[in-house]
């Protein structure tokens, strides 16, 4: 049986990554995996360089590229994806977006494949809907300091599905929500890696603003799971992929420290610039469309995670 092709761009990254073992473990798939390692990590993919269906590409997206022979399915995770990345790295985020996407549209249009498009639920902005839902438009700050990805996704978006409407390549939209697991870099400053590492080490946790802000957190294992389905359902408007159960970040930090059984303090900090007070997203079409929930609850996800922060926390800089 012939093996399908995927490229998967940022998978060196979190998400990523694991979905390169997701395909490969399959036995069907052969993988190219393309990053420019700005925030992807060659660890998180060394171990699958033996396998002779994987290829690592070190490629820039923003730079326009081709690859020999035939591609059936073209996966964008590429993008900074964490605030501290993000703010780093403005510019080159904004290019991800836009030439990154656009390259990878021209590749997917040269190749006949069907192109997913990992967007984000920063694009609902600070919501004044709750939960978000698809077709909720969003309260987004144009030139706030979270504008260069959320603007950069709601861009890759439209052209996204104008490249669908004008030109007829089959895309997929999957608008991910939190999502958590190994493989996160330790020192991205997301809530996650801070709290794990502060607590690993018996360090405050930091909780910004009073910590009612509210989070719903996917397990990584679920997320590649909803991404997959969506990737081989038919689906072309934008489908949420994301945990519905919320949770306080207060109580989140709370949760890290009990179950690492850390003797860390909470400190607290002024509240960021448009910080999304709410973030919880409405799943009703990914259960009807793609008959895909999220089965890892937040304390079973945690305990799967713990082991690899652990491990790494001591190499944090």
């Amino acid at each position: 049986m012939k093996k399908k092709q995927l490229l998967i761009a940022g998978g060196a990254g979190f998400i990523g990554s694991h979905f390169c073992d997701h395909f490969l473990q399959k036995g069907d798939c052969r993988v190219l995996c393309a990053d420019n390692l700005i925030t992807g990590q060659e660890k998180n993919i060394a171990h699958l360089y033996s396998n002779p269906d994987f290829c690592f590409l070190k490629q820039d997206v923003i730079e326009s590229f081709d690859v020999p022979g035939e591609i059936d399915f073209v996966l964008n995770l590429a993008s900074p994806a964490s605030p501290v990345d993000y703010q780093r790295y403005p510019i080159e985020t904004l290019k991800a977006g836009s030439f990154g996407t656009w390259n990878l549209l021209e590749l997917s249009a040269r190749k006949k494949a069907v192109f997913l498009l990992a967007s984000t639920s920063e694009i609902y902005g600070d919501p004044q809907v709750h939960p978000q839902k698809e077709d909720y438009w969003g309260n987004v700050n144009s030139v706030g300091p979270r504008s260069c990805y959320d603007e950069a996704k709601r861009y890759a978006e439209s052209l996204t599905l104008f490249y669908h409407q004008q030109y007829g390549v089959p895309v997929r939209i999957a608008r991910i929500f939190n999502t958590y697991g190994p493989r996160m870099r330790l020192n991205d400053g997301r809530a996650l890696p801070n709290f794990m590492t502060q607590a690993l080490q018996n360090e405050d946790l930091t909780v910004f603003g009073k910590g009612l802000q509210t989070r719903s957190f996917c397990y990584v294992e679920d997320m590649v799971l909803g991404l997959e389905r969506l990737l081989f359902s038919g689906e072309t408007m934008p489908v949420n992929l994301g945990n519905p159960e919320e949770i306080p970040i207060i109580d989140f930090a709370q949760t890290v420290i009990r179950l690492t059984g850390s003797k860390s303090a909470i400190t607290y900090r002024p509240l960021p610039k448009d910080d999304p007070m709410l973030r919880r997203p409405d799943i009703s079409m990914a259960k009807e469309l793609l008959g895909w929930v999220p089965k890892i609850g937040l304390e079973e996800g945690l305990k799967k995670t713990i082991p690899y922060f652990a491990e790494n926390a001591k190499n944090v800089l």
